[in-house]
C-alpha cells in the first residue's frame, strides 16, 4: 500500500491556561488517510474535532505523538520554513468565510494567498481564473466579496486556497453559517475537488447529511477516536453515536425505527433519500402482493 498522505500515531494536544492548568484535546489518536480520501469528521462540540484541523496544517503542534503530512513532520519545535511547507501542501477553509476575505474585490482576494508565495504574475493570472471557474465564481470576479450571498463567499475562499495549489484541503464547519442553498453550493465544490481533480478532503462537520457523502468517516469524542469506518459502517451504531450527543442520518434512524419493530432492510442505502425510495418500493411491492396484482 502506499504512503498515507496523514499518519497520526498516538497524537495528544493540551490547552494550557495563564494559570498552567492543562486541559486534554486530543488522547492518543491514531488514523491514516490516503492520498485522494474523502474523510469526514464528526464530534460534538469540545471533541477535539477542531483541534485536529489545526495541527493538520500546523497552526497548533503536538504535545506528544507523530503526525506526518505529505511527508512533513509535525512536532513541537517546528521552524518558520517547515510550517510554511506544510502550508503549501495543506490549505484550511473555516467556518466565517469573512475571516479568509482580505480584498475588496474577488480575484484579488483569490490572488492574495499566490502572491504571498512568490509566484509570477502570469502564473498567478491564470491560477485565479482555474480557481474561479472550478468553483463556480469565475463571473464574480470583479465583484465586491462583502456584496455575496455566505454560499458565494465561502466558494471564493476556497478559490483562494485552491489558487496556492495544495494537495489536500481541511474544512472545519466550512458550512456552519450557511443557509441550506449555500451549503449545497459548498457541498458541489467539495464533492467536484475530490472527484474530479483527486483532492485529498478533510471535512469536520455536524452535519450527518454531508458526511454520508464522504467515503469514511471518523468520530472524535473527549479527545479519542471513537468510530472510524464507513458512512454505511459508522451509522449502523445509532444508539452508540445517540449516546456521545450525534444524531445519525434521519433514513438510518427510520430504519433503526423500523427494525425494532421487525421491520429489515438489508440494503437500504445510507442517505435519507435513497432510504426513503427503498422503504417506498417495498411497501408498494407488499402492497401489490397483497392485493394480487
Amino acid at each position: 500500500m502506499a504512503e498515507p498522505f496523514i499518519l497520526a500515531e498516538n497524537l495528544c494536544y493540551e490547552y494550557t491556561d495563564e494559570d498552567g492548568a492543562s486541559t486534554p484535546a486530543l488522547r492518543g489518536v491514531s488514523f491514516s488517510v490516503q492520498r485522494g480520501e474523502y474523510v469526514a469528521v464528526l464530534g460534538h462540540n469540545g471533541s477535539g474535532k477542531s483541534t485536529l484541523a489545526k495541527l493538520l496544517n500546523a497552526i497548533l503542534l503536538p504535545v506528544s505523538g507523530r503526525l506526518s503530512v505529505g511527508g512533513h513532520e509535525i512536532c513541537a519545535g517546528l521552524d518558520d520554513d517547515a510550517v510554511f511547507a506544510v502550508r503549501r501542501d495543506v490549505g484550511m477553509v473555516f467556518q466565517n468565510p469573512d475571516n479568509q476575505l482580505v480584498a475588496t474585490i474577488v480575484e484579488e482576494d483569490v490572488a492574495f494567498g499566490p502572491e504571498n508565495l512568490g509566484i509570477p504574475r502570469e502564473e498567478i493570472r491564470m491560477r485565479v481564473d482555474d480557481a474561479l471557474r472550478t468553483v463556480g465564481m469565475y463571473e464574480f470576479r470583479n465583484s465586491q466579496p462583502h456584496r455575496l450571498s455566505g454560499g458565494q463567499k465561502q466558494r471564493v475562499a476556497i478559490a483562494g486556497v485552491i489558487a496556492m495549489m495544495p494537495k489536500c484541503i481541511v474544512f472545519d464547519e466550512s458550512t456552519a453559517m450557511l443557509d441550506p442553498r449555500g451549503r449545497a453550493e459548498v457541498m458541489r465544490t467539495i464533492r467536484r475537488l475530490n472527484q474530479d481533480f483527486g483532492m485529498t478532503i478533510l471535512h469536520i462537520t455536524h452535519y450527518m447529511d454531508e458526511a454520508v457523502l464522504a467515503d469514511r468517516v471518523m468520530v472524535i469524542n473527549d479527545g479519542e477516536l471513537f468510530l472510524d469506518g464507513t458512512p454505511e459502517a459508522v451509522f449502523q451504531n445509532v444508539e452508540e453515536l445517540r449516546a456521545v450527543g450525534l444524531d445519525v442520518p434521519q433514513g438510518r434512524e427510520l430504519l433503526f425505527e423500523l427494525a425494532k419493530n421487525g421491520v429489515t432492510f438489508s440494503d437500504a442505502p445510507i442517505d435519507t433519500e435513497g432510504c426513503a425510495a427503498r422503504i417506498l418500493e417495498r411497501y408498494k411491492t407488499q402492497a401489490n402482493d397483497d392485493f394480487g396484482t
